[in-house]
């Protein structure tokens, strides 16, 4: 298992050898910086926390500051863990960068979807609309409320209200390419989230072995 944080940068497009045009996404895959590895003994199970993305001094508390000196470096934006990885591989203060992964591989990406606001149960909960026709009283409402005897709206009617902002994950997405030098990796099809978020891109679990 390992993984590295990343940033979305937006998508394009490659074509392989026989003309096919693979639709990508362009994430910018650290460096992340180990700044602490956590084992079974002392913490129950095996890990490693990673950050990425320099955070001003100014804006991080004395716990984050003293967090990150430890491994000597500034303190970061983004911290995630990555269990179930082997610590001996790993070293306080090292840098990960996109070339842990390599073209052809398989991926897990998480990040959180896009905030769509205030919605309806029609676009929010896949619902269907009644007739639009004159005489009609239901056109996009969320329909029956459940028994009157009940007193209550049962917990789990699809109802009206904010949608996105959820953390969404992707499995089994395949790395098309790796440039080391930039420190990006192209990533066939789309992620979660809108241009400039951070993401979480893990080895995946379904492709293991």
């Amino acid at each position: 298992m390992k993984g590295i944080l990343g940033k979305k940068l937006g998508m394009t497009q490659v074509f392989t050898p026989e003309g096919i045009v693979i639709p990508v996404t362009v994430i910018e895959a650290g460096p992340c910086v180990v700044l602490q590895k956590k084992d079974v003994e002392n913490d129950g199970y095996n890990a490693i926390q990673i950050g990425f993305g320099d955070k001003k001094e100014k804006n991080a508390n004395k716990p984050e500051q003293g967090h990150a000196k430890k491994a000597g470096v500034t303190p970061k934006r983004y911290i995630r863990e990555i269990r179930n990885v082997n610590l001996d591989e790993y070293e306080v203060g090292q840098e990960l960068k996109a070339d842990i992964f390599a073209e052809g591989e398989f991926v897990d990406v998480t990040g959180t979807s896009k905030g769509k606001g205030f919605q309806g149960t029609i676009r929010r909960n896949k619902q269907s609309r009644g007739p639009m026709s004159h005489g009609s009283r239901y056109h996009r409402g969320p329909g029956s409320m459940g028994s009157i005897a009940a007193n209550r709206v049962f917990k789990g009617k699809v109802l009206p209200g904010h949608m996105g902002v959820e953390t969404v994950t992707l499995q089994n997405l395949q790395v098309v390419k790796v440039d080391s030098e930039r420190n990006v990796i192209l990533v066939k099809g789309s992620i979660p989230g809108p241009k400039n978020s951070y993401v979480n891109i893990n080895s995946a679990i379904k492709k293991q072995g």
